[in-house]
């Protein structure tokens, strides 16, 4: 069964609940939940004048296709009252597909690896807390090295489960 990481990030609302929520609409909806890491603050990425996001991976076994999980997050921001305004703006829910088992795929609806992995530390340490050791496709280096290399200096803090 392929196994998929996502990025579940909020700033709008009550974070840590929709974050929450969020992860037991995927269980529901995209796949088992195997793994999630703890809660990590950090200052908006892009637009800076917004309040600070939480953010949380999660490790999930699929049977849906890549395309197919990208709907399941959708739906799940959908769900949260996410509205798309504009590129990076503030939101109660943001879903996204960061590895999806060793697959490259650059489609017009998605790209994986998250194609800016590398380059977000908000999105690397947490994902090293849950999958230190598994290999980016294209990098061909592992989370934990992608994390070591990262130049990002954008502070990520934990704040527990």
């Amino acid at each position: 069964m392929p196994t998929a990481y996502l990025l579940l990030g909020s700033n709008l609302g009550d974070r840590a609940a929709t974050l929450h929520a969020a992860v037991q609409q995927l269980a529901a909806t995209a796949g088992t939940v195997v793994a999630v890491s703890g809660l990590y603050e950090t200052a908006a990425w892009g637009l800076t004048n917004q309040p600070a996001f939480l953010n949380q991976a999660v490790r999930l076994e699929t049977t849906l296709t890549p395309t197919e999980l990208l709907t399941a997050c959708l739906a799940a921001e959908q769900r949260a009252g996410r509205e798309r305004r504009i590129r990076w703006d503030a939101r109660t829910l943001d879903v996204d597909i960061l590895l999806y088992d060793d697959l490259v795929l650059d489609s017009e609806q998605l790209q994986v690896p998250h194609p800016r992995l590398p380059e977000r530390r908000f999105a690397l340490v947490p994902l090293a807390e849950i999958a230190a050791e598994v290999v980016h496709p294209e990098a061909g280096a592992t989370v934990a090295e992608l994390l070591a290399a990262c130049s990002d200096e954008l502070g990520v803090n934990s704040v527990g489960a």
